[in-house]
């Protein structure tokens, strides 16, 4: 259905069943396991939106400006390489920063699909895109991204490029990566291109320093998802009681947070209660780190081709292309 409060002439496209529910039954199936997890996707509420915002201007998150900089020196070489693209669907769209690098130089792009699971972050960053580029059918989708999700009616018909920047690849494991890859296929049809930045591999000290910042911005983005169970689920959560954790696990190369208990407490979620031990975690969230050359093994058994790649002078970022 559409949502005529979003901005300008743009819609707003909710997934049916998008709703708290799933919200309470993914948090407490999490919480019962002896492994205790919370899927990291529920970072992404209004506030940790704008903290992660902050985290991307931090001086030891180097991946944003790295990114961002390969962005600025091949849009011309990225838009020659996806000439007759009419609708751009960026997963995990956050603020639109980064694709405005991509638009500025796609001159037949007609739509722009940014999928979000923030609701709040979506609608601002849909009205901003909807002001700036009055020609482009801005068209909004409230989804989780890495299920399976429809389009609005109206899509232009033609090839589209899919966008997934940020390196929130890492956050599937390989497998998962290569499952969400060919799942895209089916989103992006026959003609499409895939366009998806990847972290690489480096000196843990720069990794660790990036997950657990000087000035503790990811430690309280990290502990905003205990703050949104509870105002979202009657939570009992002292967040005083818990501490963010980062390490880079060098054998499997990949950055895991956790949120670890200070002492050994309960905590009740609506009627539900959870015991936690003293230094027992949580899992929130991993951040696999690739080679190149592994990547796009990862993209290929996927079903994509390996088109090009791009990457920063100290091979920080890469940003490849499928086809």
């Amino acid at each position: 259905m559409d949502d005529q409060s979003g901005a300008g002439s743009s819609h707003l496209w909710i997934e049916p069943g998008h709703d708290i529910a799933q919200f309470r039954a993914a948090v407490v199936a999490g919480l019962a396991r002896a492994d205790k997890a919370l899927p990291c996707k529920y970072f992404y509420d209004e506030i940790g939106s704008r903290l992660f915002e902050q985290i991307c201007t931090l001086a030891e998150y180097y991946p944003t400006r790295t990114e961002l900089a390969i962005l600025d020196d091949r849009a011309e070489d990225i838009a020659a390489a996806v000439a007759g693209t009419v609708s751009v669907i960026e997963f995990g769209s956050g603020a639109g920063h980064k694709v405005r690098r991509i638009l500025d130089h796609l001159a037949g792009v007609q739509a722009y699909l940014p999928v979000d699971i923030s609701r709040e972050a979506l609608l601002a960053a849909a009205a901003r895109l909807d002001d700036d580029y009055p020609r482009l059918a801005v068209m909004p989708v409230w989804a989780d991204f890495t299920k399976p999700f429809a389009l609005p009616d109206g899509l232009p018909p033609g090839p589209r490029l899919g966008f997934f920047p940020g390196s929130t690849i890492g956050n599937f494991s390989p497998a998962e990566a290569s499952e969400f890859l060919a799942a895209s296929r089916a989103v992006l049809g026959a003609g499409g291109h895939f366009l998806v930045g990847v972290d690489l591999v480096k000196d843990a000290r720069v990794l660790e320093a990036a997950y657990d910042d000087a000035l503790g911005v990811t430690a309280r983005f990290n502990l905003n998802l205990l703050a949104r169970i509870n105002r979202e689920l009657h939570g009992g959560f002292d967040l005083g009681r818990f501490r963010h954790v980062a390490r880079y696990d060098r054998a499997d190369q990949c950055v895991r947070m956790w949120l670890e208990s200070l002492v050994e407490q309960t905590v009740r979620i609506g009627e539900t209660a959870f015991r936690f031990r003293r230094g027992e975690r949580i899992h929130t969230e991993n951040s696999y780190k690739y080679t190149i050359e592994n990547f796009q093994v990862v993209a290929a058994q996927a079903g994509w081709h390996p088109t090009a790649c791009w990457t920063d002078p100290a091979r920080l970022f890469s940003i490849h292309l499928l086809g």
